[in-house]
């Protein structure tokens, strides 16, 4: 791995862990394409970047959450904050669960069939890019970020577990799909699947953490991915106040169909 292989991949990761585009597809294609070799450890290191953006640009959100989880246990006081703190830590542990099942699966069923990897990808893009416009199209806008329900957590966090497992879902595209399925408006969909990621994102970086080879590749990879994460946030936060997903699900579409080319060219 060379240093301006890191510093693009590092630039993949933050545009693509956090648009609805799957980063696990796109840092699983560039380097099949281009023949480059990425230690598995090193996906792992590029996500702790976008994680320390995702932990900067919440962190007065986090901050909140937090003291009003706490609070809300010790001094059994009642706050948005407190009430949001605990359905983000009951959405993540049946995902976790899950996706740790799954992800066995899925290893056995795919193993190092390589064609049939990047065809699975190609698959989930195309479907989960149709599913994502189409969702999104019809589905009204009644709930904002404050008004999230427990099942609404529970639902969106269990479908993290599918992305997890399957590259090319996308974790962020699965979980604002069925955040607007369940009639979330689109930023805030966005917002409360930023959050969600926080600690299954977390958990992954601490178990590989032992895994991670402390190099200038290393460093090039995480910095890059942190520093565009920050504004690549904060865009699709303004962009969904008032577009859609559209432009997404098309890329997916289009991204899909040049994978299934170079499979079969």
């Amino acid at each position: 791995m060379t240093t301006i292989q890191a510093l693009i991949l590092g630039i993949i990761q933050a545009l693509t862990e956090f648009l609805p585009v799957s980063s696990s597809a796109h840092l699983n294609v560039f380097p099949w394409i281009f023949g480059w070799n990425m230690p598995e450890a090193f996906d792992v290191a590029l996500h702790l970047g976008t994680l320390l953006a995702i932990g900067v640009y919440f962190l007065k959100d986090w901050i909140a959450l937090i003291k009003g989880g706490f609070n809300k246990i010790l001094k059994k006081e009642d706050s948005f904050e407190g009430r949001m703190f605990w359905y983000l830590v009951i959405a993540t542990i049946p995902a976790g669960i899950l996706s740790l099942v799954l992800d066995k699966i899925s290893d056995k069923l795919i193993g190092n069939n390589l064609n049939l990897e990047m065809g699975l990808i190609a698959i989930a893009l195309i479907i989960m890019g149709i599913v994502l416009y189409i969702v999104d199209k019809k589905a009204k806008e009644k709930t904002k970020y404050e008004d999230i329900t427990l099942i609404q957590s529970i639902l969106i966090g269990i479908s993290q577990a599918i992305a997890a497992a399957f590259p090319g879902v996308s974790r962020s595209g699965i979980t604002m799909t069925i955040a607007r399925s369940l009639k979330i408006d689109r930023d805030s969909s966005a917002k409360f699947s930023f959050l969600l990621a926080t600690p299954i994102t977390a958990a992954a970086v601490l178990v590989d953490l032992k895994e991670f080879v402390f190099n200038i590749p290393f460093f090039v990879g995480v910095f890059s991915s942190f520093i565009l994460g920050l504004f690549i946030i904060k865009f699709l936060l303004d962009y969904l106040r008032k577009g859609s997903f559209k432009v997404f699900a098309i890329y997916r579409i289009i991204l899909g169909i040049i994978i299934t080319a170079f499979i079969i060219f």
